[in-house]
């Protein structure tokens, strides 16, 4: 085969694959590692880690080298057959799912992957860890398979069992979209008794984690006291809606900044008009 047609059958797969192919799709096509070496050799191609190749003329990428680990744990395979099925298939979680994300201070040292079967790589920059995901757990971002928010967050209390660096994390992911709280407080539930709340209670520690976060209604409260302009402003959005309505909110207190507020009784992040305390759970000894 020669080389313009070896970059011809080559091109079939790296454009459905962010400009990148395995030394194993190359090989099913009837490309030599030896042909591949050649065409990286001549600039043709990068070569990005053990088996993984991008095209030269495609401009590299952010998480260039998280794609290419994630192809390289089903070398054979197309991404676009990978995609059939998120949840079955080996996808990006922990600190490599907060990255992609955007949310958290955390550092990946390593790729980090879960799948349903136990998996293991002699790759130092590659780690598994086996998990049952459910279909509902499992999304796309940047095109790559990865938790969800929500699981990546219990994910990381579980690896880190660091309330503050989850925390942080969380305060980052209500930026980013509105989350699923009921979901939250599911994944939450397992994890409650090993930080020290009252078993399966996972209401009470996501409330927990909040409180770190300054995301719950208390420290919302506390900003807005101490801003004398914008308690002003609340003042008179309650009355504007007290006048409209013609309800009676007896010991409420309204809110300005709605958009992050958490009610427990709603079970969801949205507009809520007055604020609704967040309890904390109590904690075992």
């Amino acid at each position: 085969m020669n080389t313009n047609e070896a970059l011809r059958v080559l091109a079939e797969v790296t454009v459905s694959q962010w400009g990148m192919l395995t030394t194993a799709q190359a090989n099913a096509r009837g490309i030599s590692r030896v042909l591949l070496s050649r065409l990286a050799k001549a600039g043709h191609l990068v070569r990005l880690s053990h088996g993984v190749y991008r095209d030269a003329g495609v401009p590299i990428d952010r998480f260039e080298d998280l794609r290419a680990a994630w192809l390289s744990t089903e070398p054979k395979k197309l991404a676009e057959d990978r995609m059939k099925n998120l949840a079955h298939g080996v996808v990006v979680g922990g600190t490599s799912a907060a990255q992609l994300h955007g949310i958290g201070d955390l550092w990946a040292e390593r790729h980090e992957f879960v799948a349903r079967d136990r998996k293991q790589s002699q790759r130092t920059e590659i780690r598994y860890r086996r998990r049952l995901l459910e279909d509902q757990d499992v999304t796309l971002v940047e095109g790559i398979p990865v938790m969800r928010i929500e699981r990546t967050l219990a994910d990381l209390l579980e690896e880190t069992r660091e309330l503050s660096l989850v925390a942080d994390a969380l305060r980052d992911a209500v930026k980013v979209q509105q989350l699923d709280v009921a979901r939250m407080t599911a994944l939450l539930g397992p994890l409650a008794e090993r930080n020290g709340f009252r078993r399966h209670d996972g209401k009470s520690l996501l409330g927990r984690l909040l409180e770190i976060a300054g995301l719950d209604v208390d420290s919302k409260a506390m900003r807005i006291s101490q801003d004398i302009a914008l308690t002003e402003k609340v003042i008179q959005h309650y009355q504007t809606m007290k006048s409209s309505s013609g309800r009676e909110q007896s010991g409420s207190v309204p809110i300005i900044d709605f958009s992050q507020a958490w009610s427990p009784s709603a079970h969801s992040w949205g507009i809520y008009n007055y604020l609704t305390p967040v309890s904390t759970g109590t904690r075992t000894s």
